[in-house]
């Protein structure tokens, strides 16, 4: 029960700082409870930075911030190693990745390469450099902000590095009474930087112990793997959900779950969080005239439940 009412406490808090988006602030919760790295998507301007920001205060993590650009070159991330006269040596200086959350914001700005200098961190919470292998903190999340890919001075991200990700979510605007609370409220750029931590990391890890404990049933599994064989049918996308897709789509199942309350993952729980597991991993068939959410949810309403 206290878990539930810190939980309850930390999203009544986030929601206070990013008024009218619940629904999307679920999602980011229960994408750090499932232990997965977040990619938020939208035009500049709605949030996505400052909700980076208001997780990392509320769950009490240490947290980075790199602006990627162009230039970006991946020893900015990582570290680099300098000669210091008084030790005759060279000593490493460790990169802002080194936090237990790393903002990424605007990761599509940054070259292929940049990019690519992420993908041992977000896989393997290590980064090697210079021939050296040094772990990352733990935990350790990955919150990047993405501009749409119609903008100037964006490079798509791979398939690779999209993959690496357990959910992309969407802000969109406020409708028009969250949108009067914010021009006539505080600026919330500083209510994030008055917030206290709800949480500290023990407790977050103590709550990704209790996800993992939450019960999936041998029908609810035979729903996912008839969501994933939709998937893989040819009727929907051009290529399926890997296996790894399918295990993130139970573990943030799960995290749902928790935040609801209950101990079982329900089918309901699988079907409100698929969207912004899967549809960043998938491409729609060509003749679909549909984006890749909108398929999802027709593969969902396609799919008979157990």
């Amino acid at each position: 029960m206290e878990a539930q009412q810190k939980l309850k406490a930390l999203l009544d808090q986030l929601n206070t700082v990013l008024v009218g988006k619940a629904d999307q602030v679920q999602d980011c919760v229960a994408c750090l409870l499932a232990g997965g790295h977040l990619l938020i998507e939208d035009v500049p301007g709605v949030g996505k930075t400052t909700l980076a920001h208001a997780l990392a205060r509320a769950f009490g993590l240490h947290f980075s911030r790199v602006q990627f650009t162009a230039d970006l070159m991946p020893s900015d991330l990582s570290g680099v190693s300098i000669y210091e006269r008084q030790k005759e040596a060279f000593v490493f200086h460790p990169g802002p990745v080194f936090a237990q959350v790393l903002l990424a914001d605007e990761i599509n700005r940054a070259s292929p390469k940049t990019q690519s200098a992420l993908l041992e961190a977000m896989e393997e919470k290590q980064v090697t450099v210079e021939g050296e292998t040094r772990p990352l903190p733990s935990p350790f999340f990955v919150i990047a902000t993405q501009n749409p890919h119609d903008q100037l001075g964006t490079f798509a991200l791979p398939e690779s590095q999209l993959d690496r990700f357990l959910m992309r979510i969407s802000l969109g605007y406020p409708d028009r009474a969250a949108e009067r609370e914010l021009l006539s409220g505080a600026d919330r750029r500083g209510m994030v930087e008055t917030m206290h931590s709800t949480m500290t990391p023990v407790d977050l890890q103590l709550l990704q112990q209790q996800v993992l404990q939450v019960h999936s049933s041998d029908a609810l599994l035979n729903y996912v793997q008839d969501l994933i064989a939709a998937s893989r049918s040819g009727r929907w996308f051009l290529q399926g959900l890997s296996p790894r897709a399918g295990i993130s789509v139970i573990r943030a199942a799960k995290a749902q779950a928790l935040l609801s309350g209950r101990d079982y993952v329900a089918p309901d729980d699988v079907q409100s969080i698929l969207p912004q597991t899967i549809a960043h991993r998938l491409v729609p068939v060509g003749d679909a005239g549909r984006g890749p959410i909108e398929q999802v949810r027709a593969m969902i309403e396609a799919v008979p439940l157990p």
